[in-house]
């Protein structure tokens, strides 16, 4: 299961990045130190709801978005739980099939 502070680092970065705005740059329109961006970011740090109402100002991107694509990175999640990445080894090897000699 992916961790909140994660996700929603993953998910500031990626709109900082698409919009090619430096740590700097948002930072400076969230007034927010460069370093606990940076931490936020990589989810080292939890934003307040008030903290990531300024980053989003300052990406000018609405909270409901940042949140509704950290939303769908959990359901995503959730649904590959379900699925088995590796096929299940059985406890016991088959007896050899009847003519085959074993070497």
């Amino acid at each position: 299961m992916p961790v909140l502070r994660n996700e929603i680092g993953d998910v500031l970065r990626d709109a900082r990045l698409t919009q090619g705005k430096t740590l700097r740059d948002i930072s400076s329109g969230a007034r927010v130190s460069l370093g606990y961006l940076s931490e936020v970011e990589r989810g080292q740090k939890e934003a307040s709801s008030e903290l990531l109402a300024s980053i989003c100002d300052a990406l000018d991107v609405p909270m409901s978005t940042v949140l509704s694509e950290v939303s769908d990175r959990f359901a995503t999640a959730e649904s590959l739980e379900s699925v088995e990445v590796m096929p299940r080894i059985p406890d016991t090897v088959p007896e050899l099939l009847s003519g085959v000699r074993a070497r």
